[in-house]
C-alpha cells in the first residue's frame, strides 16, 4: 500500500504525544521542530487528525495539540483513514471489459479475481492496522530507540519546554 508521507508524519506524532504526560500538550511549531518537519504540511496532518478526534488542539499559553483519547483507543488504522482517507486503496476499473473482448455488462457476474484478491487482501491489511495501538507502538518505540536518542530527546524537551514556559511568562 502506498501512502501520503503525511501519514507517515501524522503517526509519529501522535506516538511522541503519546509519550508525554496528559497535561503536555505541544504547539505544532515544536512538534515539526522535533521530527524536522515543515510546520504548515505537519499542521495539514494535525488538522486531519483533529477533526477525527484523534488529538484536540488546546489554547492558550499552554497550548498545542494532545491526544483526545488515551492511547490505547487510537489505533493506527484510525490513523490511516484520518489522513488518507476511509475509501478503499485499489480501485477496479473493469478493464476486463474494455477492448475487443468485452461483453455486455449483464455478462459480468462478479468483480474480477483481481480486484477480489486485492480487496481481501486490503481487508487483511485493515484487520493489523486495527489491531494495533497507539499504546502498542509507545511500547515497541521505548524498546527500540536507543538509550541515547530518549535521553537526547528529554533534553531537547526539557529545554523547550522551559524556553516556552519562561517566554510566556
Amino acid at each position: 500500500m502506498k501512502h501520503t508521507e503525511g501519514l507517515e508524519w501524522a503517526a509519529h506524532a501522535c506516538s511522541l504525544l503519546a509519550a508525554l504526560p496528559p497535561d503536555t500538550p505541544l504547539p505544532a511549531r515544536l512538534l515539526a521542530e522535533f521530527f524536522d518537519l515543515p510546520e504548515p504540511y505537519l499542521a495539514k496532518q494535525m488538522q486531519k487528525l483533529s477533526a477525527a478526534g484523534i488529538v484536540e488542539t488546546r489554547r492558550g499559553p499552554r497550548g498545542g495539540y494532545a491526544l483526545a483519547r488515551p492511547p490505547a483507543q487510537i489505533t493506527l488504522l484510525d490513523m490511516v483513514q484520518a489522513i488518507d482517507g476511509p475509501e478503499r486503496q485499489f480501485r477496479c476499473t473493469e478493464l476486463r471489459r474494455c477492448g475487443p473482448s468485452g461483453v455486455a455488462d449483464d455478462k459480468y457476474l462478479r468483480p474480477c479475481g483481481i480486484a477480489r484478491s486485492m480487496w481481501r487482501a486490503e481487508a487483511a491489511w485493515r484487520r493489523e492496522l486495527a489491531s494495533v495501538t497507539l499504546a502498542d507502538i509507545l511500547k515497541m518505540g521505548m524498546q527500540d530507540t536507543p538509550p541515547e536518542q530518549a535521553a537526547k530527546a528529554l533534553a531537547w524537551f526539557h529545554d523547550k519546554l522551559s524556553q516556552d514556559t519562561t517566554a510566556r511568562e
